[in-house]
């Protein structure tokens, strides 16, 4: 039976509440904070230090004991290497997929269940777990099996987007308590209950480790500038210079003068170091309804079945956790969308859904435009 809980507290409104609705419940919580990042912004302030203070003042005012974990040497090898990597390859890298994968649900969820000896853990993210109250009653493997990732009842705050990359497994003993509940009603029952701090600080967003910094500016003290060339994608004609293509993603505008309308990254090339630029926001070259991606790491065993029996399976899609689901056709290493969309990039993850849960995501590799002359082809390396 389901009674000791460890919950990764983050000085958020969000992972506090959390524990509270867990000791409510009657759970023995304990709360961790995960230090991943260690470095100071350019005005020498660290996010992380005043996360740790508020982490440290609601388990204070919740009576319940916080302990700290660090994995700064994981996550600088497994999350922003890779993030390095990326970028260098002209690819866009989801580095918060990338934590909940190998830190938050397998390194933090091993520690709580196989160092300290806790039967759960529990996280403030806005996502619902399909064994709902069962947690609480037992602990069946068969069950277990069949464990999906739910879209929240706040669907506007929806964070399974970030949880698609995770093992099915971790889910097997992942209790979300903010599941039924709106970003709204977690506020106000923080300030009911004494958290009126954190209920009023302002949410961070964005990349974590660049924090308030421009992204340019932080991306070049960890990669060389290599000058290169923006080739217009339609006439193969040098249009612009950049400073390297680790500093644009597919569909950034390119601020180039003297042109009647305006550029947009449409695809780069590392062999060459050249950006190929569109001309015009919703230019053919910008938009795709075919998609290669690579292995799926699937939440949904049904789903895995049937892709594998039929060759294909009808669900929906986005890349971007902000932007409506598009029904598309999955096949085993290519998604066909039903409707086009814009600046589809690769290094991104193609997440799929039902209408009630997360299926599972896979890497973009590539995403192929509308239309190709006859001269962009001839250029393709």
């Amino acid at each position: 039976m389901i009674r000791n809980v460890v919950v990764g507290i983050s000085g958020g409104v969000d992972s506090a509440v959390s524990a509270y609705l867990l000791k409510e419940r009657g759970y023995n919580v304990l709360g961790v904070f995960m230090r991943n990042w260690d470095e100071h912004d350019e005005a020498g302030y660290c996010s992380g230090e005043q996360d740790l203070k508020d982490a440290t003042w609601a388990c204070n005012k919740l009576q319940i004991e916080l302990r700290e974990v660090n994995y700064v040497k994981q996550y600088w090898t497994a999350v922003f290497s890779q993030f390095l990597d990326d970028y260098q390859l002209g690819l866009t890298p989801n580095p918060d997929i990338l934590c909940n994968r190998h830190i938050k649900f397998d390194l933090f969820h091993k520690h709580a269940l196989d160092t300290l000896k806790y039967d759960a853990v529990a996280t403030g993210h806005y996502a619902r777990n399909s064994l709902g109250n069962f947690l609480e009653r037992s602990n069946n493997a068969d069950t277990e099996q069949g464990v999906r990732l739910l879209i929240p009842a706040d669907t506007f705050k929806d964070q399974t987007f970030f949880l698609s990359g995770i093992a099915q497994k971790s889910l097997q003993r992942t209790m979300f308590p903010l599941g039924e509940l709106l970003k709204t009603e977690v506020k106000q029952l923080a300030k009911r209950i004494g958290l009126q701090r954190l209920a009023e600080k302002r949410e961070s967003t964005g990349i974590c480790f660049v924090g308030k910094r421009d992204f340019k500016s932080f991306i070049r003290e960890y990669i060389t500038s290599k000058p290169g060339h923006f080739v217009d994608v339609d006439s193969g004609a040098v249009v612009g210079n950049h400073e390297g293509i680790h500093q644009w993603t597919v569909g950034q505008r390119c601020r180039l003068s003297s042109y009647l309308q305006p550029y947009f990254v449409a695809r780069k090339d590392p062999a060459s170091n050249s950006i190929y630029v569109a001309a015009g926001h919703d230019h053919p070259a910008l938009h795709c309804t075919r998609i290669h991606i690579g292995d799926i790491n699937w939440l949904c065993n049904r789903s895995r079945q049937q892709l594998a029996t039929n060759g294909s399976l009808r669900c929906r899609f986005r890349f971007q956790h902000t932007k409506p689901l598009v029904d598309c056709q999955l096949n085993p290493l290519e998604v066909h969308l039903d409707t086009p969309l814009r600046a589809v990039t690769p290094g991104q993850y193609a997440v799929f859904y039902d209408d009630v849960a997360c299926l599972g995501a896979a890497r973009i590799q590539h995403a192929e435009p509308l239309q190709q002359t006859e001269q962009q082809i001839a250029m393709q390396p």
